[in-house]
């Protein structure tokens, strides 16, 4: 068991210091190991149990078997997804479950609404064509807290967010922004949204303008107009917020940040986007326009 723990962290750690902390030599290691890429018939289901035990407590349980598969064959391991499933059953691991969160969009006003220019086209060819936002709250011993984020549809990443106890149009301005800045994209970008009061809002549609993009908002009452949005604040709910009480406000923006910046944008894996992650998804694509420059 050791040993397939020393293999999990050996992209982050040299090996001699895994090996001695772990009281295990580093010959035992590559004998366990047989000096290949560990792979299916080398591993005994216990090992492999070791190894799907180890990725659910990284990952916070957020993974369940598919993921979890993805996760390993990226690690070089070759487990099938029937024997994983097999594995998680007969030991009770299971990813969190899942929970629906009503709304929090307030359309009773009378403010201009934009069209459905969208119209659940989810999958644009390039990035920064359509973005997306929405807002969702957590709950803490000191309030509420209000998160709105901004995602590029493209790769599914949070290129943009902010965090406040009130639910303003400052706070959905200030994650534009964010995104604004962080991408510096050329005009027309597609910004669709629900039509809540503070993205029709007179201050936030001139922000679009300043920013040259076009605006696009969800038909009223109808959620999956804007479903990839709301589909990551069901996997942050379900992931990371479901069954945590924080204590104060900045205890739930640390690991609201965590979430976002650190596990969901580079590591967590979509099945959208063939089990990669947002950030390695989008450097996949660089690479390609790249090789067809060079190539052309």
């Amino acid at each position: 068991m050791k040993y397939a723990w020393i293999e999990t962290q050996r992209r982050s750690f040299p090996l001699p210091v895994l090996c001695e902390a772990l009281s295990v030599s580093q010959s035992g290691f590559r004998a366990w190991r047989g000096g290949g890429t560990p792979d299916r018939k080398r591993l005994t289901d216990a090992q492999a149990l070791v190894l799907i035990r180890t990725v659910h407590q990284e990952v916070r349980q957020a993974y369940g078997a598919r993921r979890i598969h993805a996760e390993l064959r990226g690690r070089g391991y070759r487990i099938g997804l029937p024997r994983i499933e097999r594995l998680m059953r007969e030991n009770g691991i299971r990813a969190r479950h899942k929970r629906r969160y009503k709304a929090t969009t307030d359309s009773r006003h009378r403010l201009p609404v934009a069209d459905n220019v969208l119209e659940r086209q989810f999958a644009p060819e390039a990035p920064n064509r359509v973005w997306t936002g929405d807002i969702t709250y957590i709950a803490t011993a000191e309030g509420w807290l209000y998160l709105a984020v901004v995602i590029d549809l493209f790769n599914r990443e949070v290129i943009g967010w902010s965090i406040k106890p009130r639910m303003t149009t400052d706070l959905v301005i200030d994650a534009l922004s964010m995104a604004w800045f962080r991408r510096r994209p050329g005009p027309g970008v597609l910004f669709h949204s629900d039509r809540g009061s503070q993205y029709a809002s007179q201050a936030y549609q001139a922000r679009l303008a300043t920013y040259a993009m076009r605006g696009s908002m969800s038909r009223k009452g109808n959620c999956w107009d804007n479903a990839p949005t709301e589909s990551f604040f069901n996997s942050l709910k379900n992931e990371r917020v479901h069954g945590v009480s924080y204590a104060t406000r900045n205890e739930a923006m640390s690991d609201l940040f965590q979430y976002i910046a650190v596990f969901y944008n580079r590591s967590r894996r979509h099945s959208s986007l063939g089990y990669l992650s947002p950030t390695t998804f989008l450097q996949n694509w660089i690479e390609r326009q790249n090789q067809q420059k060079m190539a052309a």
